[in-house]
């Protein structure tokens, strides 16, 4: 079930989309009702909304607009990000920030909070904001905003990477909100952020590297082969000796991420039904090792 969903495209922009649904929702229902503030580019959208009606005296009525704020403002972030990371990567994108913008704006927000307890609310809302992200992630899509801003400029050989970039960015945000509003709702809205991004970490398997050390009696090179041209993973292996048999046997060491181990132990497996693997995960790796973001 994992395997077909993160190697079908299909299946993988569904899962895409319902992840989104499920951010959307732990917004709207539980973060949103007690004025608190997400993190990144949507904050941002939360924040020029709140200016606009308590400053400037625009009334949206009971509507939201913050989710077609974050769409408007993401135009010209995947602009960008088409001439920098390409044309799959920004579709999906596309779609994903459709998704999140329409969810956003047609889940009712609760009149009365629905959890009225704030450090419980920070919880449930950034568990599910997490689990939503990391569905996304997982899945080759992103919901726009800072992490593709962040992209573009580590692409382009800039110091800032996407977690510095979004580090600074929300430390601006939050600043601001600590100044314009009371300090519960700047610390409430960073307890929600730091859950979400706890939960994220644990859930986004691009984000984990893995060591893969496959033994097989089978012909190494087709396996080591398969790895280099679907995976674009480099291969070390050598010849080994089992110690309750005294047979010959081929070991096969390869890193990658864990969003790309199922298909590794899925082919392995292929090849040779009584192969013996052992995964490690948390390996840290220096040198040449791309990350990929689909």
């Amino acid at each position: 079930m994992l395997y077909n969903t993160l190697h079908n495209r299909w299946l993988r922009m569904v899962a895409c989309v319902a992840g989104e649904l499920i951010c959307a929702a732990a917004l709207n229902l539980f973060i949103v009702p007690l004025n608190l503030y997400a993190g990144g580019l949507f904050g941002l959208c939360q924040l020029l909304r709140t200016l606009a009606q308590t400053y400037l005296g625009i009334s949206f009525g009971a509507y939201d607009v913050a989710g077609i704020l974050y769409f408007l403002l993401n135009i010209p972030i995947l602009l960008l990000a088409y001439k920098t990371l390409g044309k799959n990567l920004v579709v999906k994108t596309a779609i994903c920030t459709i998704s999140y913008s329409l969810f956003y704006s047609i889940i009712p927000i609760p009149a009365n909070p629905i959890v009225e307890d704030y450090l419980t609310a920070c919880l449930l809302g950034g568990i599910l904001t997490g689990v939503g992200s990391g569905i996304v992630l997982t899945c080759g899509g992103s919901s726009g905003g800072l992490d593709v801003v962040g992209l573009c400029l580590s692409k382009k050989g800039s110091q800032f990477s996407v977690g510095k970039f979004s580090l600074s960015f929300n430390a601006v945000l939050y600043m601001a909100c600590l100044i314009l509003f009371s300090p519960e709702v700047t610390i409430y809205s960073v307890i929600y952020n730091f859950f979400a991004a706890m939960v994220l970490d644990r859930m986004h398997q691009q984000n984990v590297t893995v060591q893969a050390l496959i033994f097989t009696r089978e012909d190494e090179s087709s396996l080591a082969q398969f790895i280099i041209d679907k995976l674009g993973r480099s291969v070390t292996y050598w010849n080994g000796v089992g110690a309750y048999t005294g047979e010959t046997v081929h070991v096969l060491c390869v890193c990658l991420s864990k969003y790309e181990i199922e298909e590794l132990i899925h082919t392995v497996h292929t090849i040779d039904p009584h192969a013996f693997l052992t995964v490690q995960e948390g390996t840290r790796i220096y040198g040449n090792f791309p990350r990929k973001l689909e």
